[in-house]
């Protein structure tokens, strides 16, 4: 029987280290100032509640079910849509792309998931620099993955995860000829930042700066 996980794997020394860094904090205060005050309590209150969002951070959605429609692309992160503008992906496709980048703030699932069904046709890592993640240039000069995914049909899209100011981690075990599956995941950028995704320009995009997305189930746009 498959056991499907609520935190990820990911998220065990995170939530370790500061389970331990909470308790620490506690423990020595008391030890400092054992007679309790108001200012006490305000401490446990704040520390519980960074401990309680560091292990939301990790949190799996398994409650999500993926409705694949015909020729959709779906998103491949929770956030606001930042951008959908025509532009030259110089990386890959060397020609015009529609670029979709999907901000994601601390409070999002930061897991990712493959778009649409195909195969992993290219996939690299690009060490850089950890600009906010809302700023254009983020996308080439931050530390970033690109992978790209061929369906049956030939059609390629090109999703890049893109980490940020507070983003230091980007999770990914990919490499050519993988099979990608709709909704399953493709990694995860731990902390908050952005995702982009390259599509043809004839692709009909579903969405609109300002829209909020949810991975794996909102169509980001149908390919022609």
């Amino acid at each position: 029987m498959k056991i499907h996980k609520r935190i990820h794997e990911e998220g065990t020394k995170a939530i370790l280290i500061a389970f331990a860094v909470v308790a620490s904090i506690i423990i020595l205060v008391n030890v400092l100032w054992p007679r309790q005050t108001v200012w006490h309590y305000l401490l446990y209150a704040f520390e519980l509640i960074v401990f309680i969002l560091t292990i939301r951070f990790f949190r799996v959605p398994i409650w999500r079910k993926t409705t694949l429609e015909e020729n959709a692309v779906l998103a491949p992160a929770d956030g606001v849509v930042a951008a959908n503008e025509e532009v030259v992906e110089e990386e890959y496709f060397h020609d015009k792309r529609r670029q979709i980048s999907i901000f994601m703030s601390i409070y999002d699932v930061h897991i990712n998931f493959f778009p649409f069904d195909g195969e992993v046709t290219y996939y690299k890592y690009h060490p850089g620099k950890f600009l906010l993640a809302f700023k254009p240039k983020s996308s080439s000069d931050n530390e970033h993955n690109s992978i790209v995914i061929k369906d049956t049909q030939g059609r390629e899209v090109l999703v890049r995860q893109i980490a940020g100011f507070v983003a230091r981690r980007i999770v990914c075990d990919l490499e050519p000829g993988d099979e990608a599956v709709a909704g399953e995941e493709l990694g995860m950028i731990r902390f908050g930042s952005r995702v982009d995704v390259f599509l043809p320009l004839d692709a009909e995009v579903k969405v609109k700066i300002g829209h909020r997305t949810v991975g794996k189930e909102t169509v980001l746009a149908i390919l022609s």
